[in-house]
């Protein structure tokens, strides 16, 4: 009889990844225009079968690859993705427009014939609901006016279409990780964290309390990268 207390094996799922020099934030909205043919393809497959894909920060390689050269390497941790729009202006051409949903943690990688990149992953469990705490609510201040005013510009897709919870640590440190202009590898130092009250702490480390004379930067809501 086997043991009835040994837990049982992490469920494995087999996703498409997708590399790029970016880190996807749940809840973040990441338009991209696709040409590559392996792309073209996992978003077909995708379409057809009503599921999504894994953004993954690339760490050596190119988003678009190119012959001879070495192959993408990316971080053991992405995010999994739901398209919410799709646009095909002309032949070879595809415009998403795919919304961050859950975190992963990749187990075991291969790459297929076309040069699309498998991975078994394992969904990382839902970060807890924590209040945001006193000395950092100049944080969620700042956020509500900078979201206020960048929903405010047209969009095919609503920036953020969820209930703001700037009162949630996890929900309100996302936003900060998303939109500060910060390098490629801090950006992915806050992804990686799980504990979302250290997150926002990190964060508020950063960001000085409003000025009532300022507003804080950020960069613009997220834009298509250059390869896809």
């Amino acid at each position: 009889m086997p043991n009835q207390d040994t837990p049982s094996p992490p469920t494995l799922t087999e996703l498409p990844l997708f590399p790029l020099s970016t880190v996807l934030f749940p809840g973040a909205l990441l338009p991209l225009q696709l040409f590559e043919l392996r792309y073209l393809q996992m978003v077909g497959e995708c379409e057809r079968q009503g599921t999504g894909f894994g953004v993954v920060t690339l760490t050596q390689g190119r988003e678009v690859h190119r012959p001879g050269e070495t192959a993408e390497q990316f971080e053991a941790m992405g995010t999994l993705v739901q398209i919410e729009r799709i646009e095909r202006p002309q032949p070879g051409l595809v415009k998403i427009w795919c919304r961050g949903m859950e975190k992963f943690s990749i187990q075991a990688t291969r790459q297929r014939s076309d040069g699309l990149w498998l991975g078994s992953v394992q969904a990382l469990p839902p970060e807890p609901a924590v209040q945001v705490p006193d000395d950092l609510q100049h944080l969620s201040a700042q956020m509500q006016e900078v979201l206020t005013q960048l929903s405010a510009e047209p969009s095919e897709v609503p920036h953020w279409a969820e209930a703001w919870r700037v009162q949630d640590c996890s929900w309100l440190s996302n936003r900060w990780g998303e939109l500060l202009p910060l390098p490629l590898q801090m950006k992915y130092r806050l992804f990686a964290l799980k504990e979302p009250l250290l997150r926002l702490e990190l964060v508020g480390d950063m960001v000085a309390p409003a000025d009532p004379e300022a507003q804080p930067q950020t960069n613009a809501a997220p834009k298509p990268p250059a390869n896809s």
